[in-house]
């Protein structure tokens, strides 16, 4: 398991908890690519468009799917829901590619596109449209209150698991039953 300063939660995984209030982020397993005083960026990556897959990004391209196969696009946040990254391993890099820690790196570009899926490109990837966004302080707020739980996650778990299984899979992982999570925050 990978960890970063604690004071900020680039690198490491968002896990909403039930009762979040937000239907939008119901069981959402978003990566965080920035965390710093000025806010954050993640992608969510715990579920994708059953209407969109990556033949079809690619075809909107003119960017040829021979041998590539059937990949989800994620639903990676409610902003800019038409804009698209891909959440990927180290070992491909471009003009503009975000390197997330130690863990992985973030690209938005057509560059990466023509490379997903050969040779020449990242060996673990996803796609996602959108992101989820927060102002300085916003996120930092949110944590104190009932809402979120924050792993470390590891790199099978966000590029091999199923979308759907990511929520169960995160919380697992990090030695927590979800059955047992309650939608009610208490006070002491």
């Amino acid at each position: 398991m990978w960890m970063t300063d604690q004071r900020y939660l680039t690198g490491q995984l968002l896990l909403a908890l039930p009762g979040i209030g937000d239907p939008r982020f119901e069981r959402a397993v978003i990566a965080m690519c920035s965390h710093d005083a000025e806010g954050a960026m993640g992608i969510g990556i715990g579920s994708h468009r059953p209407d969109f897959d990556l033949h079809t990004l690619l075809d909107q391209f003119k960017i040829s799917t021979e041998g590539i196969g059937k990949h989800p696009v994620h639903i990676g946040g409610p902003v800019e829901p038409q804009r698209g990254f891909v959440l990927h391993s180290l070992d491909w890099g471009g003009q503009g590619t975000l390197q997330v820690g130690n863990r992985w790196a973030l690209s938005s570009t057509l560059d990466i596109l023509r490379v997903i899926g050969t040779p020449k490109g990242p060996s673990r990837w996803l796609i996602a449209l959108g992101y989820a966004g927060w102002g300085a302080g916003q996120l930092d707020s949110e944590m104190k209150r009932h809402g979120w739980h924050v792993t470390g996650g590891s790199d099978d778990l966000i590029f091999d698991t199923e979308p759907k299984q990511r929520w169960h899979r995160a919380f697992a992982d990090a030695g927590i039953d979800d059955r047992l999570l309650s939608p009610n925050s208490g006070t002491a």
